[in-house]
């Protein structure tokens, strides 16, 4: 027998076909194989290479019964592992074919395997019982029929056909026929009388025979005894009944009614019904025969899948003495109904998948099966729900989960998959399987921050490491990729460019944004940057945000005295410690003016200039006279700083009047500065020429007579009026002192001459600015810087109240002086042609340009 399964193993390895189709390899290998046969180069016909099958972790998959055959990890072969049984495996069916599932990995592909187990002549013949009794009555004729249970084989093909032999008689002969069905039909056939008295038993030996090489055989004895009496066996209407019936029928159910009949009379024509002796044990577990009816009837659970057809032996027997039997055969088919669902299974399952992976990626390996056939066992796939998966269908029952749409992590996380299967019957059933497919993270988002463009306002004189703002830049991913850090990304501040590092940090972690140093508003007003985050993926992704720090002023700036404009260096001097003196809050120096006796009220004597550093409600000044009190004969303006005469001098006021001059901010708390204010009373022609003589003290009366304009004259026109001066004193007191005499008022430098224009430069404006220049333009000459604008040699006003010191309107800041109507250019100045910008020179008070809106009161004395 060894001898016999090495030369037939030999033999199909030789000869074993393999084939690629449809990704389908096949193998045969004969069954009882030893261990360790092998079956074929699996390795080699999938096309590895050598050591591959190893590296790639060749393996075979679980189909859910043991297999018997292995895949060597070293060489890549397909190994019989166990005993190969093909009876075992497949029982009757042909060929036994065994589908196998063989995986590889990097990348994971599966291959099909078709291993056919291919039979050997290694199981002999067997009767059911090795002795079987007759009874057969001396009546019977020649040529009478006794049917006799064959052996059967559990090998296939030519190995379970078998043939039988009688062992030589006389008497009986031996019936094989083949019926269409092809079911075998064994009789004993009478060749001649009986007579019992000469031999009462007979003894013959049935031997079955395969058709093997060698054939194997059985043997059964035959004994026939003889009886005499009843001659008539019953005979059925038909010698097979084909019955039809659908699986899962309940019990109970009838499935045929058997009739025979018996030519004898009385008693010997008196019929049962029963199941042959050599009917199978499931036979009597399932069906039933009442013996008097002779219907047969379902008392089991019929499962296709089990078993498709019964084949029933039935006999009819009379209740003769010897009793006579007639037989027929019931074929039972079994129909199939759908009573099994698809049933779904995983293979192999690759998560977590990553969220970059491309359309196509495998995500998993399902096998479908369903145990129903025909329509009932054809399967319809599909996932649930329909994105970002779907099915391919890799083979007959085997599918791939794979990837039909882009993932994103950060919308979806994690993925509910259910995969469904329904098959073809009425009613359809269904079966699914549920997959939990998990997404992994890759850095694909850069930090966000919330607004493109934060505005930040900080309080000046802050403390160092005071925290200005908090920023946050948000990030989807997760871990390391979404994890930020911060950082300030240097860029230009104010005019030049300074880094912004200096004055700003950011904590790298929270987005705290902190001053690294007090900040000062007059240094700094807007600090604009831009803070980076940056996350720790690979490659690591940013985002910019704009930072805008706008820095709020603080009342930290005392008013600042300024000299008079065009003073001399020792005047210049002395008003120069008076402002250094107010900026700390005490008085120093003294300012000098003159006023001619006479003088009417709201005449202006001197005006008082001061800036302050700080801006808006911080830098808006307001005067206030402090000594003396009460109804003194001078006033200052609220906000002009013009010192003028509150009623008509006298010479009961004395040579000289002393006044203390408070200017304070409107800021909280707020700061102040002081300054003192000599005033000279003398007669008018004495104050005249004082000033014409261009001395320090007359120098600084005229100038606050005058106003604005006059004190910043250019040097060259200066120079002119000192030669004109020097040269025509004397006609000059003679006009002045006539001038008082008949129309007292102001005393005003009005020389004979040529008419003087007043031009407002071409580029000039009516901002504030602690700038102050002028320029005189004569005839058509060009201006040198922005405005002069005389007030006109008219007759003061009568005495009046006097004006309220009240904060003007920017449009009107330039309306009136001394009480006489001004032109106003607010809001509708434009350059214009230096000839149509010339103004009469009827004007006095002459006004600075280009002033910081910050600074209010810096018009000069």
């Amino acid at each position: 027998m060894g001898e016999r399964c090495c030369a037939a193993v030999r033999v199909l390895v030789l000869q074993a076909a393999w084939a690629l189709a449809g990704g389908q390899v096949r193998y045969s290998v004969p069954e009882e194989a030893k261990a360790g046969t092998v079956v074929g180069r699996l390795a080699q016909d999938l096309g590895l290479e050598a050591g591959e099958a190893e590296a790639r972790r060749l393996r075979l998959v679980a189909q859910g019964r043991r297999a018997s055959v292995e895949v060597s990890g070293a060489s890549g072969a397909l190994l019989v592992s166990s005993r190969l049984d093909r009876e075992e495996l497949c029982g009757k069916s042909a060929p036994c074919a065994l589908r196998l599932e063989v995986l590889v990995e990097r990348p994971l592909r599966v291959f099909h395997v078709q291993l056919e187990v291919t039979d050997i002549n290694d199981n002999a013949p067997v009767f059911r019982v090795n002795e079987e009794a007759f009874n057969i009555a001396e009546s019977s004729v020649p040529g009478s029929r006794f049917p006799l249970e064959g052996a059967s084989d559990a090998d296939i093909g030519a190995n379970a056909q078998l043939s039988y032999t009688l062992s030589p008689s006389e008497y009986f002969s031996l019936d094989h026929q083949e019926n269409n069905d092809k079911s075998t039909s064994l009789g004993l056939i009478l060749t001649k009388s009986l007579d019992r008295e000469t031999i009462p038993v007979h003894r013959l030996v049935l031997t079955a025979s395969d058709g093997g090489r060698p054939s194997l055989t059985g043997t059964m004895e035959l004994v026939i005894s003889v009886l005499d009496a009843n001659d008539n066996a019953p005979q059925f209407n038909q010698t097979v009944y084909k019955v039809k019936v659908l699986e899962g029928s309940e019990p109970g159910t009838l499935l045929v009614t058997l009739s025979a009949t018996d030519p004898d009379e009385g008693i010997n024509s008196n019929i049962i019904y029963l199941f042959s002796r050599h009917v199978s044990t499931k036979v009597k577990e399932m069906f039933t025969i009442d013996e008097n009816k002779g219907e047969i009837s379902l008392q089991g659970k019929l499962d296709y899948e089990e078993i498709d057809s019964y084949e029933i032996p039935v006999e009819a027997r009379d209740k003769g003495s010897p009793p006579l039997s007639g037989h027929c055969k019931v074929l039972v088919e079994v129909l199939d109904v759908n009573d099994n669902a698809p049933e779904v299974w995983v293979t192999s399952l690759s998560v977590p998948v990553p969220e970059d992976a491309s359309v196509g990626t495998v995500v998993a390996l399902l096998s479908v099966s369903d145990r129903d056939s025909g329509a009932n066992g054809r399967v319809r796939c599909w996932v649930w729900p329909a994105s970002p998966f779907g099915l391919e269908a890799t083979f007959a029952g085997s599918y791939s989960l794979v990837l039909r749409e882009a993932l994103d992590r950060e919308r979806v996380s994690e993925y509910e998959v259910e995969v469904r299967a329904e098959d073809g019957g009425a009613p359809a059933l269904r079966g699914r399987r549920g997959l939990r497919v998990a997404v992994s993270d890759v850095n694909d988002n850069a930090p966000a921050f919330a607004q493109a463009v934060y505005t930040v306002l900080a309080r000046e004189n802050n403390a160092a490491g005071a925290e200005l703002a908090r920023l946050w830049a948000r990030d989807p991913d997760e871990a390391g990729n979404g994890r930020v850090s911060y950082s300030v990304w240097e860029g230009g501040v104010g005019g030049g460019w300074r880094p912004a590092s200096s004055y700003v940090s950011v904590d790298a972690e929270s987005g705290r944004l902190w001053a690294l140093q007090p900040l000062d508003y007059e240094e700094l007003q807007v600090l604009q940057f831009e803070v980076r985050a940056v996350d720790a993926g690979e490659p690591p992704l940013c985002g910019n945000a704009t930072v805008q720090l706008f820095v709020l002023d603080e009342n930290d700036n005392a008013p600042a005295l300024l000299p008079p404009a065009g003073s001399a260096p020792e005047a210049g001097g002395v008003a120069g410690e008076a402002a250094a003196a107010a900026g700390s809050g005490s008085v120093s120096g003294t300012l000098w003016a003159w006023a001619a006796w006479g003088a009417p009220a709201g005449q202006v004597v001197a005006k008082i200039r001061a800036v302050d550093a700080d801006s808006g409600y911080n830098a808006w000044l307001r005067y206030e006279l402090w000594e003396p009190r009460g109804k003194g004969p001078f006033r200052v303006g609220l906000y002009s700083g013009e010192v003028s005469t509150a009623r008509a001098l006298e010479e009961a006021d004395g040579p000289r009047q002393r006044l203390l001059i408070v200017v304070r901010d409107h800021g909280e708390p707020a700061r102040s500065a002081t300054a003192t204010l000599s005033v000279s009373l003398v007669e008018a022609a004495e104050a005249a020429l004082a000033a014409a003589a261009g001395s320090p003290s007359s120098r600084s009366a005229a100038g606050a007579e005058l106003g604005a304009g006059a004190a910043s004259a250019a040097t060259n026109v200066w120079l002119v009026v000192a030669i004109c001066a020097v040269s025509s004193l004397f006609l000059l007191a003679v006009v002045l002192y006539g001038a008082s005499r008949w129309a007292p008022r102001a005393a005003v430098l009005s020389g004979p001459g040529p008419t003087t224009l007043v031009c407002a430069s071409e580029v000039g404006s009516w901002s504030y600015s602690q700038r102050h220049s002028r320029s005189l333009c004569v005839a058509d000459g060009a201006g040198k810087s922005d405005l002069m604008v005389f007030s006109p040699n008219f007759p003061p006003p009568p005495p009046g109240p006097a004006a309220k010191d009240t904060q003007p309107e920017p449009s009107a800041l330039l309306d009136t002086v001394s009480g006489l109507p001004l032109l106003s250019f607010a809001r509708s100045l434009t350059p214009l042609p230096l000839s149509a910008q010339c103004l009469p020179p009827s004007l006095l008070l002459l006004f600075g340009a280009r002033l910081r809106p910050r600074v209010h009161g810096s018009i000069d004395a």
